[in-house]
């Protein structure tokens, strides 16, 4: 995921929510993938949202299977979330001028899968 125009659609977030793909700033989450069923830790520690400490990996993924609609919102929420933590982010590294440093960094742990 590179931090340019293509990161910043603006249904990016939301249909990657929809299926199941969680941002955060360690990594991408597939939290449809089986190895978060028992994970009942919170679903982003760093998170900015109350989605983010209130509910579990494991219960999100429970919702994923069950084909919740409560799962795609909590998703959206998380992810949407993350974006405006990004943002905000990007503004203090572009303000401090270190930027490109923090931007190369943010590209290598957000291209990891976890």
């Amino acid at each position: 995921i590179a931090l340019g125009i293509d990161m910043f659609d603006c249904v990016m977030p939301t249909r990657n929510a929809r299926n199941g793909m969680l941002f955060t700033a360690h990594g991408t989450i597939n939290i449809k993938n089986k190895k978060w069923e028992d994970d009942f830790s919170p679903i982003d520690e760093m998170g900015t949202t109350f989605v983010d400490h209130e509910y579990s990996k494991a219960y999100l993924r429970h919702l994923f299977a069950a084909n919740e609609d409560l799962d795609k919102q909590i998703a959206t929420i998380h992810n949407l979330g993350f974006y405006m933590w990004l943002v905000r982010e990007a503004r203090k590294h572009i303000i401090a001028g270190d930027f490109r440093t923090w931007k190369d960094m943010m590209v290598k742990q957000m291209d990891k899968r976890l």
